[in-house]
C-alpha cells in the first residue's frame, strides 16, 4: 500500500466512524438549526484557531451552502493572520462574540479539533452565558488525551466536547496527523480539516433537506460561475447584507 492509499484508508475510516457514531447528534443539530432558520435567525460558525477557520470558510458564501451562515473571522485567530498565541488570549472571545452579535436564542457552531485553547473554551462559556445554543464540532479523543499542564490549554482545563449543548465528534486522532513515514519521528498529513468539512457539509445538507420537507425553500447559494448564478443569489445578498458581517 502506498502513502496515498494509506491516507485514503485512514481518512475514509474517520468518515465511517462519523457516519456510524454521530448520526443522532447530527440530526439533533440539524433540527435546532432548521428551527432557527424558520425564525429568520443567522447561524454563527466560528473556527476558533489556526486551521479550524477553514470549517467556517467551507460553509460561508459557498455554492450549495446556506446563505444565513454568519462566519466569525476575527483578526489574529485564523492561520492566515494569526500569531500562535492569539488563540490563547483569555477574554478575547467575549469581544469577538460582541462584535459579531451573538445573542440569546442564537446558535453558535464552534469548530476546533483539539477543543482546549482559550478562545475555544471562552467562546463556548460566553456563548452559553448569553443563552446561545453551542454546537461543538471537535475530537473528544484528542481533547481528553492532552495533558493538563501544556501552555495551549485554557486555565480551567475544560474541553469543548464537555461544553457543547450538542457535540458532533470528528474522531480525529491525537495530534491530527495520521501518516507514519519510516525514519521520521513525527507523523505527517493532517486529517482534521477533512473531518470538519465532512461533518459541516452533511449537517447543512440535512438542514436543507428538513426545510424542504417542511415546504420551505432553503436559502442555498448558487455557483456564480454557472449561468444564472448572479441572478439567483441577488435576493439572498439583499436579505443578508448588513446582517452577515463578511457578506459584501
Amino acid at each position: 500500500m502506498n502513502l496515498a492509499q494509506e491516507y485514503y484508508q485512514i481518512v475514509s475510516g474517520i468518515f465511517e466512524k462519523i457516519l456510524q457514531k454521530e448520526v443522532v447528534n447530527i440530526e439533533e443539530a440539524a433540527e435546532v438549526i432548521t428551527q432557527k432558520i424558520r425564525e429568520d435567525r443567522l447561524i454563527h460558525v466560528f473556527g476558533t484557531g489556526g486551521h479550524s477557520v477553514m470549517g467556517a470558510m467551507e460553509v460561508f458564501y459557498r455554492a450549495g451552502g446556506l446563505a444565513c451562515i454568519n462566519p466569525l473571522f476575527p483578526p489574529g485567530v485564523s492561520v492566515i493572520d494569526s500569531h500562535p498565541n492569539t488563540e490563547r488570549i483569555i477574554g478575547y472571545a467575549e469581544k469577538i462574540l460582541d462584535f459579531y452579535g451573538v445573542k440569546e436564542g442564537d446558535i453558535l457552531i464552534i469548530v476546533n479539533v483539539n477543543g482546549i485553547n482559550a478562545v475555544t473554551i471562552d467562546s463556548a462559556l460566553e456563548g452559553k452565558k448569553r443563552g446561545a445554543t453551542i454546537i461543538a464540532v471537535t475530537s473528544s479523543n484528542f481533547s481528553k488525551n492532552v495533558p493538563p499542564d501544556i501552555p495551549a490549554r485554557h486555565p480551567s482545563n475544560k474541553n469543548l466536547c464537555d461544553l457543547g449543548d450538542i457535540v458532533i465528534d470528528t474522531h480525529v486522532p491525537v495530534g491530527d496527523a495520521v501518516l507514519q513515514i519510516e525514519g521520521l519521528e513525527l507523523k505527517v498529513a493532517s486529517s482534521s480539516t477533512l473531518a470538519n468539512c465532512f461533518v459541516l457539509n452533511i449537517l447543512m445538507a440535512r438542514v436543507a433537506e428538513k426545510l424542504s420537507e417542511q415546504g420551505i425553500k432553503p436559502p442555498v447559494w448558487k455557483s456564480l460561475n454557472i449561468p444564472g448564478g448572479d441572478e439567483e443569489n441577488r435576493a439572498y445578498l439583499e436579505k443578508y447584507k448588513g446582517r452577515v458581517f463578511h457578506l459584501y
